[in-house]
Order: structure tokens, then C-alpha cells, then sequence
């Protein structure tokens, strides 16, 4: 189960890094599969594998304690990054990062020992990532702050680097949790290493963020917890998710 220190940790910085999450078997089959694939459409449509990452046993206690009963899938994608491969800069928070603006599911709330999330992310980390490597970066803390359409525009695109933005040292087999409110962004790559990160994104089950819902016949074998969390967004009678 999530533990109290964990919970002190999301609260204070946004993120957590939960470690083993996969074992290293798991670790190099996903590896294998992926450099025998062509990498086409969500990670989720390549194979058990990865579709059993929806729901692994080892991210569900998080998943229930920060996003609730009705937690749902939203949407999945893979990053890969080599040589001195540049991505998108810091994004994200409550208001979306723009003057004026508010991103209705990018939300972090905390009441009477409960905490719970709008959008939020489980980042299967297949490739280590040490500081300096670049990948995920973020402002801890940040899911909290009034101020975050103040950030310079020089720190959001990584041209200008200040202490209050963390490149965290992550191995293979970690998942990186983070919730969309906290401002977040991918720093350049630049290990020897290809970065292997897939991200399966959640939501309460009765928002979204993707306008594309899951479509189960592209899919073998779902349990009967798979299916409920892919189910379209909705909250008027929706079944509860559990652990087995």
C-alpha cells in the first residue's frame, strides 16, 4: 500500500518516484518486444505486455489512494529519445501555463487526509535516466503555486537553467507519478542510452482528457478490471475499481 511518507511526498513536490516497480525480467522482455515492433499507435495495442501495465499490481494501491474508486484510463503514449533529441518545454499546472487560462482537469486537491487528482500520469521507465541525461523534468512543488504563468519563458524552453527546476535520477523498472497540475516538461536527451518511457495517463472516472475513448476490440484478453478503467468517462452508476 502507499505509505505515509509517500503521501508526504506527493503532497510536498507533486511527483513520486515508486522503485521496482518492474522486475528486471519484466524490464528486458518489454525492451525486446519494443525493438522487434514497429512502435505504431498506443503501447498498450502492443501486445499482453504492455496492455497488463494498465492495471499492474504494483501502481493500483497509488492509483486507488490518489485518484479514487472510479479511477479510469484516459490515454497512453510512448517516448523515445536519442542523441540530443529535443522535446516540448515545461508545461502544465492548474492554469495550464498561459495567462488567463485553466486546464479543467489539470487539479490537485487535498482534504480531512484524502488526496486526490485530475489528470495524472504513470511513467514506465524501461532506460535509466541520471542527472544530467535530460527526459523528465519538473518544478516541485509547483501543483500548489498561484504563480506558475510568472515561470520566463527562457526557463519553460530549458535556455536559461535555474535551481527550481529538478531533472530526477530515475533506473529501469521505476515508475514516475505525477500529477498534470504540477509543471512539467522534457529536458533534452543527451545519455549514450535510448530513453524508454511509456506513459499511461488517468483520470477520475467521470472526466477526460483525450476525445479518443478506448476502443476494447483492439484488445485480447482484457480482465474485468481492464475493462472498467477504459470505460468512457461517465459517473451516474459507474462499477468502482478494486484490488484484486
Amino acid at each position: 500500500m502507499m505509505t505515509e511518507e509517500e503521501k508526504f511526498i506527493v503532497d510536498l513536490e507533486g511527483y513520486l518516484i515508486i522503485k521496482n516497480v518492474l522486475t528486471t525480467d519484466e524490464v528486458k522482455e518489454l525492451n525486446r518486444l519494443i525493438d522487434e515492433s514497429d512502435r505504431i499507435g498506443p503501447p498498450s495495442t502492443w501486445g499482453q505486455p504492455f496492455q497488463n501495465l494498465i492495471d499492474h499490481s504494483n501502481i493500483m494501491p497509488y492509483l486507488l489512494e490518489m485518484i479514487g474508486p472510479y479511477v479510469r484510463i484516459d490515454h497512453d503514449y510512448a517516448i523515445f529519445m536519442s542523441g540530443e533529441e529535443k522535446r516540448g518545454g515545461l508545461h502544465g499546472g492548474e492554469d495550464g501555463g498561459r495567462p488567463g487560462g485553466h486546464e479543467g482537469d489539470h487539479w490537485y486537491k487535498y482534504r480531512d487526509g484524502v488526496i486526490r487528482n485530475g489528470l495524472c500520469v504513470m511513467t514506465f521507465n524501461l532506460a535509466p535516466a541520471r542527472p544530467g541525461d535530460g527526459g523528465f523534468a519538473c518544478i516541485p512543488g509547483s501543483h500548489k503555486s498561484n504563480f506558475t504563468t510568472s515561470i520566463p519563458q527562457e526557463v519553460r524552453s530549458f535556455e536559461r537553467r535555474t535551481h527550481y527546476v529538478l531533472q530526477p535520477s530515475i533506473d529501469a523498472g521505476d515508475v514516475l507519478f505525477f500529477t498534470e497540475a504540477l509543471v512539467h516538461g522534457t529536458m533534452p536527451w543527451s545519455a549514450d542510452h535510448e530513453r524508454r518511457s511509456l506513459l499511461y495517463k488517468y483520470s477520475p472516472g467521470h472526466s477526460a482528457w483525450s476525445g479518443h475513448y478506448y476502443d476494447l476490440n483492439r484488445y485480447d484478453k482484457l480482465t474485468d478490471r481492464q475493462k472498467l478503467m477504459m470505460m468512457p468517462p461517465s459517473i451516474g452508476s459507474r462499477p468502482t475499481v478494486k484490488l484484486d
